[in-house]
């Protein structure tokens, strides 16, 4: 006779194995991790469960606990010899350990999978997915090509097996591989073909998060701010509707923050980004926190926050986020002309790829001209625009027309200049970003002031002020304040400040009594001031003086 305690757990377990999958199918991750970690608690679960709890493992943050549900479901299949499915596992289990950044254990069991696969001469869906490691790693060394042909190659496989996630990864590392290429038309229309797959929930909800970061991270890279902003809407929406899933929320959080950088909401953008730097701290720390320091540090560098904006560079270096161009603009800021130059010069000289390149070339535009390196600028800007004639950007468009406008500029060139300025603060102005176009306003203003007209260099001067004050951008706010400082001083000439005042009163028409009156001197100290006044800038009348105001901006005529 059967042990009724023996039975009832036996009735408890199917139950919680039975919960535990219908709970995957309802994405409700928390409650299948644990009936199924019930279930496997009362006796070791068969591969395929463990396979299935390692899922719900991953998607709520518990790493250690999936990539061991993993290894056990490893080991199990090798002993019953189903070395397809121990392949399976070896192969996400190198999938999971590249996210992490542990390379040399990815390595090991992507090996393993494609040792056994290939022992085995199977003949299978995994050796689609065997090609996606290796198209991601040829597009890390650089060889877009190779990555092409092997996602080509995955995309067949999965076809032929009927594997959507496969087909989709497939299709999203085609897309990535063309871009890559300089091929930014075809290679977009594959990543919405993928974004398709995603959103129509045609694909495993691992493979889903992955190609919406991915996809987001294209859009960036080819300055494609319109689909950026759709597939982050679209990413934070689907996290959103699983609320206990940890994963892929980080990035969401950093592509949020770069938007609303961008669109000027800087301290909603520094909530974000440190936030995403939380998220992907715990429960270990993951690969994607270098983009959420890099973020971090670009804002403090805005806000003129130069030490926190160093440590935080720093800290991206060490999770592999390159720090530049960041770093580089962040010692032009603070002077080290000599180290920013040397800095640009060796990123140029590193980063090829069109996307992160244009990037660089902006920084390198600015800072050249800063050490008053006109030719290198010039190649540079030249450059940037070739780039940006490959994409249909508005974006980057903005970017090389203003980089093209500062170059003009420093080749005294002023018309071409204006003209570059313009469209590009116009291109910036239909995108919202307020601090950029910011920019290129003082770029406008000092070629007014180029060609004579004070009066419209200072209205430019003052509306970038205004931006600048309301972002809390410390750094270009002090900037333009001396440039408006600098137009005062020079139309006063050798006046001094008191002078200033009577010379503008004398122009508005006041008497020597009503002057003194409103600056609480003596006539006769008026007297002496309009005497100097007219020694100094040799004048003969007050009616001379009069127009001397005028000319040079201490007085607007009415009409003005």
């Amino acid at each position: 006779m059967n042990d009724p305690a023996a039975v009832r757990n036996s009735i408890a377990r199917e139950a919680a194995l039975t919960g535990g999958r219908e709970s995957l199918q309802k994405r409700a991750w928390s409650a299948a991790f644990s009936q199924l970690s019930a279930a496997d608690s009362e006796a070791q679960l068969e591969p395929e469960d463990l396979e299935r709890l390692a899922m719900a493992a991953h998607l709520i943050g518990r790493e250690a606990d999936s990539a061991d549900c993993l290894a056990r479901a490893h080991q199990a299949s090798l002993s019953q010899g189903e070395t397809r499915f121990a392949a399976r596992c070896a192969l996400w289990l190198g999938m999971a350990s590249f996210s992490n950044g542990e390379l040399a254990q990815a390595s090991g069991w992507i090996s393993r999978a494609r040792r056994l696969l290939d022992d085995g001469r199977h003949d299978c869906v995994e050796q689609g997915y065997l090609l996606v490691p290796a198209g991601i790693h040829s597009i890390h060394e650089g060889d877009a090509k190779s990555a092409h042909t092997s996602f080509v190659q995955a995309a067949a496989i999965g076809e032929r097996f009927g594997d959507r996630s496969l087909v989709t990864l497939a299709r999203m590392g085609q897309g990535r591989a063309l871009i890559r290429q300089g091929e930014a038309a075809r290679g977009v229309s594959l990543l919405d073909e993928a974004m398709v797959a995603v959103t129509a929930g045609e694909v495993s909800p691992i493979v889903a998060g992955g190609v919406y970061c991915s996809v987001i991270e294209a859009c960036g890279e080819i300055f494609d701010l319109r689909r950026a902003q759709e597939w982050t809407a679209a990413l934070e929406h689907w996290c959103s509707s699983q609320p206990d899933m940890v994963p892929y929320r980080g990035h969401c959080m950093v592509r949020r923050a770069e938007i609303l950088q961008l669109h000027g909401a800087w301290p909603d953008a520094l909530d974000e980004a440190l936030r995403a730097r939380e998220r992907f701290s715990h429960p270990t720390p993951k690969l994607g926190i270098g983009a959420a320091f890099y973020r971090v540090a670009e804002l403090h560098r805005l806000r003129g926050e130069f030490a926190d904006a160093e440590a935080a560079y720093r800290q991206a270096t060490q999770w592999e986020r390159t720090p530049q161009p960041g770093f580089a603009q962040l010692l032009l800021a603070q002077g080290q002309l000599a180290a920013a130059s040397a800095a640009i010069r060796q990123v140029a000289d590193e980063v090829r790829d069109g996307g992160s390149r244009s990037r660089v070339l902006d920084a390198y535009v600015e800072i050249a001209l800063a050490v008053n390196d006109v030719a290198a600028a010039r190649a540079a800007a030249a450059e940037l625009s070739r780039i940006a004639g490959g994409f249909d950007s508005p974006l980057l468009n903005a970017v090389s027309g203003a980089a093209t406008g500062a170059v003009l500029l420093a080749e005294r060139d002023t018309r071409a200049a204006l003209a570059a300025l313009r469209h590009g603060f116009s291109l910036w102005r239909e995108l919202e970003a307020p601090y950029e176009a910011a920019r290129v306003q003082v770029l406008i203003a000092l070629a007014c002031r180029e060609q004579g007209n004070g009066d419209a260099a200072e209205l430019e001067l003052n509306s970038a002020r205004d931006v600048f004050q309301q972002l809390g951008a410390a750094p270009d706010l002090a900037r333009v304040e001396a440039l408006l400082r600098r137009a005062e001083q020079k139309a006063a000439g050798p006046l001094t400040v008191r002078e200033v005042e009577v010379l503008v009163r004398v122009a508005s028409g006041g008497t020597n009594r009503a002057i003194a009156s409103e600056l609480g001197i003596s006539e006769k100290t008026v007297a002496r001031h309009i005497s100097n006044i007219f020694t100094k800038l040799d004048l003969p009348s007050r009616a001379a003086a009069t127009a001397y105001a005028y000319d040079h901006g201490l007085v607007r005529s009415p009409s003005t």
